[in-house]
């Protein structure tokens, strides 16, 4: 198993999603080198158990970890030298898909508050609300009976840094990154919760 503290991150948010009861969408998770800059990527998707495929609601979380990062951390770990504290760029999108009519995004500003709570010593703020229309093929209308002739979307996005305390980087016993990425999955959990909860009108799972 690679020893790095961007893994680390990762598998911390993992158990606070598994231990939240949260359901992976295993088609949408990438680990992503880019060679010609080198910055590393992890890419996932959760969303509430047993709604069938597509979920109702899902939140797609994307960290990155970019070039000046692994070299701030380089230096620590070779020169014990930090100038600068290594971060995690985040990305959180929360969407609620298979909507059979366009939603307002009205219905999601009480549960899309303008920041995330606290994690660690920042905080995620939301970037923007996109309402999304994906419009049938009329061949795949005719083939299925009272198919709709179209699909609605909203997505909501918040966006961040998650700086590495040095405690994190020196001690691999700290408890720090689970503490805080719990935190990060508690609120990804409960959100999600909430707007499974909205009095929507929803098409039926694919797998149905």
């Amino acid at each position: 198993m690679l020893d790095h503290v961007f893994t680390d991150a990762i598998g911390a948010l993992r158990d606070a999603f598994e231990a939240a009861f949260l359901e992976r969408q295993a088609f949408d998770e990438h680990f992503q080198v880019d060679v010609l800059l080198g910055d590393l990527s992890w890419e996932t998707s959760y969303g509430l158990p047993g709604e069938g495929q597509p979920p109702r609601v899902v939140a797609h979380v994307n960290f990155d970890w970019p070039t000046w990062s692994q070299t701030s951390y380089r230096r620590w770990y070779v020169e014990e030298v930090l100038d600068q504290l290594p971060a995690i760029e985040m990305e959180i999108v929360f969407r609620v898909q298979r909507l059979a009519g366009q939603p307002d995004r009205s219905v999601v500003e009480h549960i899309a508050p303008e920041t995330s709570p606290l994690i660690g010593d920042g905080r995620l703020e939301r970037a923007g609300t996109t309402i999304e229309i994906a419009y049938v093929d009329p061949i795949e209308r005719e083939a299925a009976d009272d198919a709709p002739s179209a699909e609605f979307a909203i997505e909501v996005t918040y966006e961040g840094l998650y700086e590495l305390a040095e405690q994190t980087l020196a001690d691999g016993s700290s408890t720090l990154l689970d503490d805080h990425f719990g935190a990060l999955g508690g609120w990804i959990a409960a959100t999600l919760v909430k707007l499974g909860d909205l009095k929507l009108e929803f098409l039926p799972a694919d797998d149905d």
